[in-house]
C-alpha cells in the first residue's frame, strides 16, 4: 500500500533531521509533491548564516543513499534540497517565531474591511496564539483559522 504524500514528508522529515544537525543545518520543510508530469521530495533547510549551494549538497549526499535504502518511495521522484530563501511561506509556529520582526503579508481567506491582504512587521504571537503585525498605523491581529498563507516580503 502506498504511502499518502504527508507520510512520506514526515519520515522523510524524521531521517533529514539528524543529518541536517550534524551539517549545523535545521529542517525548515519537507515536501513530496507533484509538478507537471515529476514527482519531487523537496527538502527545505536553514541555518543562522543562512544556506548555500555547498550546504544543500552535502545534505543531498548524505540523505539519498539513505532514501534509496529505505525504499520508502515507491515512484519515480527528483530530489531537491535549497534554502527556503528570503522570501519564504510561513507554515508553522516555529517558522512564525524564527522569523520576528521580518517584514510579512498576512493572506486572509475573507476580507476584513474590505481587504483579503496586510503587510508589516510580524511580532511575538498574542493571546490565544493569534498572529501579530505592526502596520504603519497599527498592530492588526489574526485568529489563526481565518489565515489562508503568511509569506516574508523582501521589498527591493
Amino acid at each position: 500500500m502506498a504511502k499518502s504524500a504527508k507520510n512520506i514528508a514526515q519520515s522523510v522529515w524524521e531521517m533529514a533531521e539528524p543529518l541536517a544537525d550534524e551539517l549545523g543545518l535545521w529542517v525548515w520543510d519537507v515536501e513530496f509533491v507533484k509538478e507537471g508530469a515529476r514527482k519531487i521530495l523537496r527538502i527545505t533547510v536553514d541555518s543562522e548564516e543562512g544556506v548555500n549551494i555547498n550546504d544543500c549538497e552535502a545534505l543531498h549526499r548524505a540523505i539519498d543513499p539513505l532514501l534509496d535504502k529505505v525504499d520508502l518511495i515507491e515512484e519515480q521522484y527528483y530530489l531537491e534540497v535549497s534554502s527556503p530563501g528570503i522570501e519564504r511561506e510561513l507554515k508553522t509556529d516555529i517558522h512564525i517565531e524564527a522569523c520576528e520582526g521580518w517584514d510579512v503579508e498576512v493572506k486572509l481567506y475573507a476580507p476584513r474591511n474590505g481587504a483579503k491582504s496586510f503587510r508589516g512587521v510580524l511580532m511575538p504571537f498574542g493571546e490565544n496564539n493569534t498572529v501579530r503585525i505592526q502596520t504603519p498605523t497599527e498592530i492588526m491581529e489574526f485568529e489563526r483559522n481565518t489565515i489562508a498563507k503568511i509569506s516574508t516580503y523582501f521589498d527591493m
